[in-house]
């Protein structure tokens, strides 16, 4: 993933501790790329956290007490968590830990987490299969997107699909469920590229594409790998007979760079588009606009991490104490938070969340148009492999079979 040149924020503002009052008993960490290539995202999950926490403590902190946030820059650099992580706990001693987009800043993350005994939240979108007893995932896994989308692009396209995904854990692991749903639902995939996060010239994949004739692509490259084989594939005079699906379009506003050519039509879905349309969202974008300016659109992984301090915030509360077992008690007792993206409840077993899925079509002003709306969908994978009340010591990163 890249950062996008559109983007304008001051990072160092951003990027020391925000004091929220001296004070304060409550003290959580936070730790995003606010500079480096993946800023684009760090950015607005820390502006997320911050606002959050704002929110939080206008209306009184928790237990009466104001949150003090302590946050890191990680540079984009995977080293960074791991050293940071450890600041967070033995120098700053955080009650707990907001954290990371990619998934291998999250497994360096998860060990310290553990032997720190403190909650630890990852706000983004992944291939799913975190598994313990300290880890809380607010972004949707991909078996809980593909699980809809390849229903609905089956029946709206056919049933010949094409997968073309970047060569590590999302992609693979994604390619895997986009196997098992066209199994399930009487489809084929009649074609695979699985490709090095090098490859910007996307002709032989192209080729490939022709070759096979699918009715649909699904195209789950990232960053500006994104916005080029979507603009190499309009080129080739491809859309109008060819439809395109992603899970991860639009989660950096690739929507805003991309051409319209290219980005006219497309199908995308996640938990959370700025278009979405209900009163918690209204509020929610009222509220980062006044503060932040609506220079570009809210991505989803901001209200990500929005969610997530609004859960430990709630669950603080309901057990009286910061401290970490009665907390984690609390997140597992089916907690609920009317969301910017709709109602959404922690799974006491898994420790993700049942949440709406949207389906949107890119249009030819950088935005898109919701389509379908799916409500509660719960983390299908997740939910068959981690049961943390009945296994409170299970510590997993499970895979499909194959991957």
């Amino acid at each position: 993933m890249k950062s996008l040149s559109f983007i304008r924020y001051g990072v160092a503002a951003i990027a020391v501790m925000v004091a929220q009052g001296a004070s304060a008993e409550t003290k959580i960490g936070a730790i995003f790329d606010l500079t480096g290539g993946l800023n684009i995202y760090g950015i607005q999950q820390m502006n997320a956290l911050q606002l959050a926490v704002e929110d939080i403590n206008a209306r009184g902190g928790v237990l009466g007490e104001p949150v003090e946030v302590v946050s890191y820059d990680a540079q984009s650099e995977q080293s960074k968590y791991t050293q940071y992580a450890n600041t967070a706990i033995l120098r700053d001693r955080v009650d707990a830990l907001f954290a990371g987009l990619t998934s291998s800043s999250r497994e360096a993350i998860r060990p310290i987490i553990r032997k720190a005994d403190i909650p630890y939240f990852y706000p983004s979108l992944y291939e799913g299969g975190a598994c313990d007893k300290q880890t809380f995932v607010t972004g949707p896994s991909a078996s809980q997107q593909l699980s809809v989308l390849i229903d609905w692009a089956v029946e709206t396209y056919g049933k010949k699909i094409f997968i073309m995904a970047p060569d590590y854990n999302f992609g693979t692991i994604s390619a895997h469920w986009v196997h098992e749903y066209a199994r399930q639902l009487g489809a084929e995939v009649v074609g695979e590229d699985i490709l090095a996060l090098t490859v910007t010239d996307y002709a032989p994949t192209i080729q490939k594409i022709q070759a096979a004739k699918p009715d649909f692509v699904v195209a789950l490259p990232v960053g500006a790998n994104q916005t080029g084989f979507l603009e190499q594939f309009a080129a080739a005079g491809l859309k109008d007979s060819i439809g395109v699906v992603s899970t991860n379009y639009g989660s950096g506003n690739q929507q805003v760079v991309v051409s319209p050519a290219a980005g006219e039509g497309l199908i995308a879905n996640q938990g959370y588009f700025q278009v979405v349309d209900n009163s918690a969202n209204a509020d929610f974008v009222k509220l980062w606009t006044a503060r932040y300016g609506n220079d570009e659109p809210i991505i989803s992984e901001a209200v990500d991490t929005w969610n997530a301090v609004q859960l430990w915030a709630a669950a603080v509360e309901k057990a009286g104490t910061s401290d970490t077992d009665a907390v984690v008690a609390a997140l597992e007792s089916g907690l609920s938070l009317e969301a910017p993206n709709g109602t959404v409840m922690l799974e006491p077993g898994s420790h993700h969340l049942r949440q709406n899925i949207y389906i949107v079509e890119g249009d030819a002003n950088h935005d898109f148009t919701v389509l379908e709306t799916f409500e509660g969908v719960a983390p299908v994978y997740e939910n068959e492999k981690c049961d943390l009340i009945a296994n409170p010591d299970l510590v997993e990163h499970f895979s499909p079979e194959g991957n």
